[in-house]
């Protein structure tokens, strides 16, 4: 698989430690915080954080609506923060989401920062359907699934890593393991023009 330039938008939240798992595994990582940054990804990680934030902050570096175009051409992965601003919608009022993904979410849905845990989470991205680490801080739920998305990983009944097309999108924190195969997947869909992986 050929490097390609992987944007990870670095507005706020874990960042840094999607950057160094990108570069550990010989990609190209770019810390994007303006829209000219955006056009020179391949693909694009929203990191975790504090949703209402960073949809705040998206604006105000004028990248929400270039987001928008931008998901409906290239891989867009969105991890904790990043699924909820993904999303179709929210179980709560008021909060604005992108509408990438056909899934409903649930914010803060295991309680606060103090409720945060580890717990195993089961991989549905290759053949081996392999256990992986699952850091869940502050971690939205994924609720509900249009027929067009896919899961990729679950924890006893619920998804927490799905994707439709070309956006990914996870309720827990690969980045803050050492496990780069969720990392790694997001980096082929680069490679097959962001279509579904073929499992």
């Amino acid at each position: 698989m050929s490097p390609r330039t992987v944007g990870v938008l670095a507005l706020q939240g874990d960042f840094a430690l999607h950057a160094r798992m990108l570069e550990s595994m010989g990609q190209h990582p770019l810390l994007v915080r303006t829209p000219e940054q955006l056009c020179r990804c391949d693909g694009l990680i929203l990191p975790g954080g504090e949703s209402t934030t960073l949809t705040l902050l998206l604006k105000k570096h004028g990248l929400w609506t270039g987001l928008l175009d931008y998901g409906s051409k290239r891989p867009v992965f969105g991890t904790c923060a990043g699924l909820i601003v993904l999303a179709a919608a929210t179980t709560q009022d008021g909060i604005e989401t992108l509408g990438l993904i056909d899934i409903t979410v649930e914010r803060n849905a295991y309680g606060r920062q103090v409720d945060s845990f580890i717990d195993e989470v089961s991989l549905e991205i290759d053949s081996s359907n392999g256990a992986f680490e699952g850091v869940f801080i502050r971690a939205p739920k994924i609720i509900s699934m249009g027929k067009g998305v896919r899961a990729l990983a679950r924890r006893g009944g619920e998804v927490v890593l799905a994707e439709q097309g070309r956006i990914l999108v996870a309720a827990f924190h690969p980045e803050l393991t050492d496990d780069f195969r969720i990392h790694d997947y997001f980096a082929r869909k680069l490679n097959s023009d962001g279509k579904d992986v073929q499992l």
